[in-house]
């Protein structure tokens, strides 16, 4: 699994052009599903998520996380983040997991977030979509559960 997290002042989303949600400041989290993502990699990228330190403190360090701030989280299904550009022009996209199988970990991952205390919008799984969003830093940065 990976994720490609956005600090943001602020994001919208919509799906297939109807306005789904926004979030205040926060995390963008584009979330890619590869071949064999389980529960494990579940676990790890959503803790990573929630507690890496990529906010501000007073000082202007990057000291806090989502969670410490109370901001908000905009997750996005996404999975030309696997996407393989070593041959060729056209991305390859066999390392992504087939769409049934990352809807189900997606769907799972979606419902251990509601564990958190972490208020968190979604667009729709397979869906197009259109996020606008208010880059802060600007902070990007690549989780993965690949170790």
């Amino acid at each position: 699994m990976k994720i490609i997290i956005q600090r943001v002042n602020f994001a919208k989303i919509f799906v297939n052009n109807e306005f789904k949600g926004k979030i205040q400041k926060g995390i963008v989290a584009y979330v890619g599903v590869a071949n064999g993502d389980c529960e494990k990699d579940i676990d790890f990228c959503i803790d990573k998520l929630i507690n890496i330190r990529i906010f501000d403190d007073e000082n202007g360090k990057l000291n806090l996380s989502v969670k410490d701030i109370k901001g908000e989280l905009l997750i996005v299904s996404n999975f030309t983040i696997y996407g393989n550009t070593k041959k060729g022009r056209r991305p390859s996209y066999t390392d992504s997991a087939r769409a049934s199988e990352a809807q189900k970990i997606y769907n799972l991952f979606l419902q251990k977030l509601k564990n958190t205390d972490i208020k968190f919008e979604t667009g729709k799984f397979g869906q197009y979509m259109k996020i606008v969003s208010e880059n802060d830093g600007p902070v990007n940065l690549i989780l993965s559960s690949d170790l």
